[in-house]
């Protein structure tokens, strides 16, 4: 029972169209961040408009998987790791919903970059799963 949801931002047009559905009891909403076909570069996201959008749809916690390369050498590729902390190497693109004018600036807390409870839940998920998972880039 998978519907489409188009939706206009006034930070611009989302990566897609947003998809609601279920896995189970639970109510899903998804987003290709890169687009439909994977088009986007990192850098050319509109990630102000794909938040705005799911926001909009009273999203709660958003789930994000990525391939990338690591900096520690002792991790193979495949590997599964739960992110504790990032470097963010976007650039080109604004970084902020605030940025003065009519809203005031805001400085937003960017020590700990991922929700601690949604961290817990999926460290959950993958044991009970018995899926292998690094808590962390350590």
């Amino acid at each position: 029972d998978l519907t489409e949801v188009p939706i206009a931002s006034p930070w611009g047009e989302p990566s897609d169209v947003l998809r609601r559905g279920r896995i189970g009891t639970t109510e899903i909403v998804f987003l290709p961040r890169h687009g439909r076909g994977h088009v986007q570069s990192p850098s050319s996201i509109n990630y102000r408009a794909n938040i705005w959008a799911l926001a909009s749809q009273h999203v709660s916690r958003i789930v994000a998987v990525a391939s990338v390369g690591g900096i520690r050498s002792d991790l193979e590729p495949g590997k599964l790791i739960l992110p504790d902390q990032l470097i963010d190497y976007t650039y080109g693109r604004k970084f902020t919903f605030f940025e003065g004018g009519e809203k005031p600036v805001t400085h937003i807390d960017f020590t700990e970059p991922y929700c601690p409870k949604l961290r817990k839940r999926v460290l959950k998920a993958a044991k009970v799963a018995k899926i292998e998972l690094l808590d962390g880039g350590g």
